[in-house]
């Protein structure tokens, strides 16, 4: 049984205020427990019921909403830090969009788009391309066999509370607390 990380350490420290957070990660157990929960159903239901193909067809949503918020989490640091264009991340934004400055113009254009999801940048192993996407819903668009690198979460129960429909305010403060060390260790 998965047990939901803990993310307290960005209390306190006006990243994002903290009734927004804690509301965020009560979301997110929601994502655990309900991952627990249908894993424990799968177990106990005859796969050739309606009833089991059903929760099985449920599952990727309360998965990926569950690993999709770990990564966010996993990618916000309560300091301000700067992104080390030397690393072997920047030398491949720099390869692929000719500067950290235009890839991240680029990667905030795709987060300021109108609708709920998460943008993610992708590197694909396969390829060595860097892409920068938009997934509507947890469980449909990713690039499949790529790897997520950089996962902000855009929908409105991340930002409404403390910014209201100031998206692009969001996107700002969050993008001066990246952990860019995680970043990069991802990549």
């Amino acid at each position: 049984m998965y047990k939901p990380k803990d993310y307290g350490q960005l209390l306190g420290h006006g990243v994002l205020s903290d009734e927004l957070l804690n509301t965020h990660f009560k979301l997110y157990e929601g994502y655990v427990n309900n991952t627990n929960q249908m894993l424990e159903l799968l177990d106990n239901i005859d796969p050739g019921t309606l009833e089991y193909s059903e929760i099985q067809r449920r599952f990727s949503w309360e998965w990926d909403g569950m690993r999709l918020h770990e990564l966010y989490f996993d990618n916000l640091t309560e300091e301000e830090k700067d992104f080390n264009i030397n690393s072997e991340l920047g030398k491949k934004i720099n390869e692929i969009y000719g500067d950290f400055e235009t890839w991240r113009k680029n990667f905030l254009s795709v987060a300021s788009m109108r609708g709920i999801g998460w943008t993610i940048l992708y590197y694909d192993e396969s390829s060595k391309e860097l892409f920068n996407v938009w997934i509507n819903e947890h469980d449909g668009g990713h690039f499949v066999g790529c790897k997520p690198i950089l996962v902000i979460d855009c929908f409105e129960h991340a930002y409404f509370q403390d910014f209201g429909s100031k998206r692009p305010d969001y996107l700002e403060k969050i993008f001066s607390h990246i952990d860019w060390e995680k970043v990069t260790e991802r990549f």
